[in-house]
């Protein structure tokens, strides 16, 4: 084998070196013919070596582009996030104004409250404002919305009041039919999420003239409820089977459901008893006992 090895590199050897000597005519038609062999696996392996180019453009380009996928996405996420801020400062801002021009058309001392819970016995039914009677906020006193009254107050602490709803069948609203002037009194129908009507008119007379969209208002009467203020509309109207007398079922003009501010109607007997509050002890200055806490005399 290895005898076979030398022979063929003395022979690749004797050729090379034949090459070498040829004349130039010789060697130029040999070096021709060498380059027209060679010449197709050239082109072969330059068109690899084209391809692979274009396969590593291809994946560098892949990952260029979701790089930029990436960045674009978080740029959607940021700008989507903003345009909710801007949507969520628009409504605040919005609900403000109609919160601050009805409280500039309202007659009576109005105390405004965020609600702030909810009783986890009677979601629909109660509702508790961050006011109490620290602010003037009373037992019996009405709470209204710009769209109309909610309920009225049941518990007050120092700084809580409980709201008892309209949707709560213990809450009895003495109100007036607006366009007819009939009478009458609802009272709660203790509905759930959804549901409607929230309150219900009963023993109305049969020839009363009550029809489905009638603004219901407080009539005044019982002085308990301030005259006026909307409380909903007649969804439907019903006879007894008898024919002794009418129900209608009342939508209330507020949501019940999606309360976030309300007003407690004060009295001025209400707002008298309110104290300033004073500041804290540590800082109250008393020319009698001499400097403050902590000063040099």
């Amino acid at each position: 084998m290895k005898d076979r090895r030398w022979i063929a590199l003395c022979a690749i050897g004797l050729v090379v070196l034949a090459m070498m000597n040829l004349p130039d005519s010789a060697s130029r038609r040999v070096k021709g013919a060498v380059r027209d062999g060679i010449s197709p696996l050239q082109a072969v392996l330059r068109g690899g070596a084209r391809e692979l180019q274009d396969i590593f453009r291809y994946i560098r380009g892949i990952g260029d582009l979701a790089l930029e996928n990436r960045a674009l996405s978080e740029e959607i996420v940021y700008l989507r996030g903003e345009m909710r801020m801007a949507r969520e400062l628009e409504r605040d801002n919005q609900m403000m104004r109609d919160l601050l021009g009805f409280v500039q058309r309202f007659p009576n001392k109005l105390v405004s409250c965020e609600v702030i819970g909810r009783d986890s016995t009677g979601w629909w039914q109660t509702a508790r404002l961050d006011k109490g009677a620290s602010a003037g906020v009373a037992e019996g006193r009405a709470v209204i919305t710009p769209d109309g009254l909610i309920g009225r107050t049941v518990s007050v602490s120092d700084r809580t009041a409980d709201v008892l709803l309209l949707s709560d069948p213990s809450c009895q609203v003495s109100v007036r039919i607006a366009r007819s002037g009939v009478f009458g009194v609802v009272a709660g129908m203790g509905v759930k999420p959804g549901e409607q009507p929230a309150c219900r008119m009963d023993y109305v007379s049969q020839t009363a003239d009550v029809q489905e969209g009638d603004e219901v208002v407080t009539s005044g009467l019982g002085g308990l409820f301030p005259k006026g203020l909307l409380v909903g509309r007649v969804a439907k109207v019903e006879m007894h089977e008898a024919g002794l007398y009418q129900t209608a079922w009342i939508d209330s003009a507020a949501n019940l459901g999606e309360l976030e501010y309300g007003f407690v109607a004060a009295t001025e007997k209400d707002l008298a008893s309110v104290r300033p509050e004073l500041p804290p002890a540590d800082i109250v200055i008393d020319d009698e006992t001499g400097p403050l806490e902590g000063e040099e005399p």
